[in-house]
């Protein structure tokens, strides 16, 4: 008898449980926070600062070479030379994703010559894209 009312507290625990606290486990494994909403300045820009920023910049190699500066939402929003980076409301038709995905050749792939970004780092930029890729 108490063991079965120990197995059941642990069942109702554990219910409980994962109902307060959200994640999201992604395909690979990671467990990513599950955000109400994609926020630009909260999810989206760190990422630019830690791991796009240092050539995406005004001056930097990746903003001379292609255009792109994302140090602020109006550069990524205006994107590149050759045209858009974001669809909003489109994150699979965004050539964003294309290039974060490492969909493309190896030299398209960015971070160019660095580690790919995480699952949750990808899926938080997809998110907002998804949302409407507002300044928010």
């Amino acid at each position: 008898m108490r063991r079965r009312l120990l197995i059941l507290g642990g069942a109702i625990f554990l219910a409980i449980g994962g109902s307060i606290g959200e994640e999201i486990i992604s395909s690979s494994g990671q467990v990513c926070a599950a955000e109400a909403k994609a926020s630009f300045a909260d999810d989206v820009m760190p990422i630019f600062v830690g791991r796009c920023f240092s050539c995406h910049k005004p001056g930097g190699q990746g903003n001379e070479k292609s255009g792109l500066d994302l140090s602020t939402y109006e550069g990524v929003m205006k994107g590149t030379k050759s045209g858009k980076m974001v669809i909003p409301g489109d994150a699979e038709g965004s050539n964003l994703m294309w290039l974060l995905d490492w969909r493309g050749a190896p030299e398209t792939h960015m971070p160019l010559g660095k580690k790919k970004l995480s699952t949750c780092d990808r899926d938080a930029i997809r998110a907002w894209i998804r949302e409407g890729a507002k300044n928010n």
